[in-house]
């Protein structure tokens, strides 16, 4: 077994874990001693891990202390592997949907999603009462530009100079404003005529610089993917956004190779967090959850391969949605993790989310593999009846005070607008599967960047990013095969809680978004303790496919947003929707704006 290695962990078989909630199965935090390193320290830690004996030494005591070997590469697994997070077809009961044509274009997919949006807020208003501040959505926008109040050449006229000022927010990697401009005097040109595509006709979308969008090169954040690899035209997503008429933004900052929590990019600047700028902004969409945060862009398109679209949505205080694995196309996305990683939504609200959504879906498929498309009636989530949220004590509580305090004043408010039930429930190695998770999407990253790092000098990667792929590459076939094994687990686990409740509900990260330090914007960082605590409650999603969302709850004692997420069965992304605008309108009236935002409509001058 080795100098450095402690008893591997025997697993019994899934079927034999109690689930329920008085269960004796052990609930492991995060086992992370590292202190954090930045500047010159990472520097050095580069230098020993890039040696070739001494540098693998280190990274066996490092797996080891983080217990990846006991847990995951050494364990006594009695499950064969799954290697995908693919569902098939399963007949999801969903309560007030409308069910779409499988034959729509993204344009008429787009029009039906507005027709299920709920009446706007100030018809609903008693004489007198001042509706609550919130963020402009794709509705105000399209509205404003139907009515003649303002064009989409206006609007973007104002995005371009609210980016122009603010380079230090590090927003995009690249923004071409003449191809922005053109953009929008089309769509101008549109709503003269009457012909707008789609609700979405003129409403400012940014990329996430993964994913491809002519006419900019994919850089992944890095300094020299984008001139390895050429950008041969739209991402799958894009090029459905472009066909109802959206004015795509450009291509929104990132960590590197998305290969962190924080959002810290030595290359193009380090996105800060619009509530307060000191703060991260999260990663690995970053940039994507920023300028939805600031106004600058009602919808982001993300990636999220470990929460990197929903836990930077939490901490921005905005809407990150992913869907269930196989409902959108990764065609034109970066191949960083191929099983755990798929596209997903940042947006102002879960209306906006709800907009995007039914313009990207992937119908593409036959049928008989997935479930048609059903899209929530958002002006019904009051009559929704029945549901069941599935609650994890111990793991829902491993977070900070503040976070665990206002996610259960958010479940308690549910309960009481709506009856609907928590259920107490166990599920089980959830540490386990974080590292399963981290050896898988590791080994996927370095497998598929291999053709460019063999041929690369390592000193064009950022220094963060070097030590994260010492760490992947370090990673056997065991271990690979093993996490595997650990998914077919959760698998199971997650299948039978779902045979009791509709939802699985958590806070959406284990702390608030923390200061960017000064002498990490060169080399960035190695925070091992808040990255942790970041990506405690977003594995599922990916690793096992399960559609999530978080949606803002409140904020902490320093001002900074807390998220809450909803992770669901495979295809009931209609429910999920439900459930977290249920949430957004319950907790409205505490919105807070944040200290960089921009009115586009300039309604509030």
């Amino acid at each position: 077994m080795g100098l450095f290695s402690s008893p591997p962990k025997v697993y019994k078989p899934a079927a034999d874990v109690d689930l329920g909630p008085g269960s004796d199965e052990l609930y492991i935090s995060p086992n992370v001693k590292a202190p954090r390193v930045a500047g010159l320290l990472v520097k050095i830690f580069v230098w020993i891990l890039e040696m070739p004996i001494v540098g693998q030494i280190v990274l066996y005591i490092l797996k080891k202390d983080n217990l990846i070997n006991k847990l995951v590469s050494d364990a006594d697994i009695p499950e064969p592997p799954l290697f995908t997070a693919t569902h098939g077809w399963e007949d999801v009961p969903e309560q007030s949907v409308r069910l779409t044509k499988p034959d729509l274009s993204a344009a008429e997919r787009v029009q039906e999603a507005a027709g299920c949006l709920p009446p706007r807020l100030e018809a609903t208003l008693a004489a007198g009462d001042a509706p609550p501040a919130r963020r402009w959505t794709a509705r105000d926008f399209s509205d404003a530009y139907r009515s003649g109040e303002t064009t989409p050449a206006e609007v973007a006229e104002r995005f371009l100079a609210a980016v122009e000022a603010s380079p230090g927010m590090a927003f995009f990697i690249s923004c071409d404003p003449a191809d922005v401009a053109r953009q929008a005097a089309e769509s101008t040109e549109r709503y003269r005529k009457g012909a707008a595509l789609s609700a979405l006709d003129g409403v400012l979308v940014a990329v996430k610089d993964e994913v491809d969008c002519a006419p900019y090169a994919t850089t992944g954040g890095t300094r020299w993917l984008g001139g390895a690899r050429p950008c041969a035209g739209d991402a799958a997503c894009v090029a459905q956004l472009r066909a109802c008429g959206a004015v795509l933004a450009g291509k929104a900052n990132m960590h590197e190779l998305g290969a962190g929590t924080s959002g810290i990019n030595p290359h193009h600047g380090s996105t800060r967090n619009p509530y307060n700028t000191s703060k991260i902004a999260g990663g690995s969409s970053s940039g994507s959850a920023a300028v939805v945060c600031a106004g600058l862009c009602p919808i982001a398109i993300g990636v999220d391969g470990g929460g990197s679209v929903r836990m930077p949505a939490a901490l921005c205080g905005v809407v990150g949605f992913k869907p269930t694995a196989g409902r959108l196309s990764n065609a034109g996305v970066l191949p960083l993790n191929w099983t755990v990683g798929m596209p997903g939504i940042l947006a102002a609200t879960v209306e906006d989310a709800l907009i995007a959504y039914s313009a990207i879906v992937d119908q593409s498929q036959p049928s008989y593999l997935r479930p048609e498309l059903n899209l929530p009636q958002l002006g019904s989530t009051l009559s929704i009846r029945n549901i069941k949220l599935a609650k994890y004590a111990k793991w829902f509580n491993d977070s900070a005070e503040d976070i665990r305090s206002c996610c259960d004043k958010a479940l308690q408010t549910l309960q009481a607008h709506y009856g609907w039930q928590t259920v107490d429930v166990t599920i089980p190695e959830i540490e386990e599967m974080r590292l399963a998770h981290y050896v898988t999407i590791g080994s996927e990253c370095t497998t598929s960047l291999a053709k460019y790092l063999d041929k690369l000098n390592r000193s064009e990667i950022g220094w963060d990013a070097r030590v994260a792929l010492s760490v992947y590459g370090s990673f056997s076939s065991r271990a690979y095969l093993n996490s595997q094994r650990l998914r077919n687990r959760q698998m199971y686990f997650h299948k039978q809680i779902f045979k009791t409740a509709d939802v699985i509900v958590s806070p959406m990260t284990g702390v608030t978004a923390y200061t960017l330090q000064d002498d990490a914007l060169k080399t960035g960082e190695l925070d091992y303790i808040n990255g942790a605590a970041l990506v405690r409650y977003s594995i599922a999603g990916n690793f096992l496919g399960l559609p999530a969302i978080t949606v803002n709850v409140g904020y902490d004692a320093a001002g900074l947003p807390i998220g809450l997420q909803f992770i669901g069965r495979p295809w009931s992304e209609a429910t999920l929707l439900h459930i977290a605008f249920a949430m957004q309108e319950a907790c409205a009236k505490g919105y807070k704006k944040p200290a960089v935002a921009y009115d586009l409509l300039r309604k509030e001058e």
